[in-house]
């Protein structure tokens, strides 16, 4: 009985130690994702890249940025691909658009940076997205 409770209190702790979560306040935007294949590649390779390479530069040019490529499993776009990209607030996101919503010096300064690797991704294929708006957690 006591290997049964030490075993159930580290199973636990674990859980609380690993554990993720969207801090109240955090932005997220949701982006479909459209991916047109080139001959004889992949999904799984165009994946990999994405995820390997494209997100970890985007991450890179945009200070607290985090991204997640992921599928849906069921639904309406049951096989479909998204991204989630995830600011810590919706401020830090502002910081790179003006009042009216366009691109400011400093988004297009980051654009600049991340087109080497989406021209490295034209080797696997095209996507097209569609924003599904930004989200703060409440």
């Amino acid at each position: 009985m006591k290997k049964l409770i030490i075993v159930a209190a580290i199973i636990i702790g674990a859980n609380f130690t690993f554990g993720q979560s969207l801090p109240k306040g955090s932005l997220f935007g949701l982006h479909m994702i459209t991916i047109n294949l080139n001959a004889k590649v992949t999904s799984d390779e165009f994946k990999t890249f994405f995820v390997n390479k494209v997100i970890p530069e985007y991450e890179k040019n945009w200070t607290g940025l985090k991204g997640y490529l992921v599928k849906s499993v069921r639904g309406e776009y049951s096989n479909k691909f998204a991204i989630v990209w995830l600011f810590e607030s919706e401020a830090a996101r502002d910081k790179y658009f003006n009042k009216d919503g366009t691109m400011n010096d400093l988004e297009k300064s980051a654009m600049e940076r991340v087109k080497p690797i989406e021209e490295e991704l034209k080797k696997y294929g095209t996507y097209t997205i569609k924003y599904m708006d930004d989200w703060v957690v409440q």
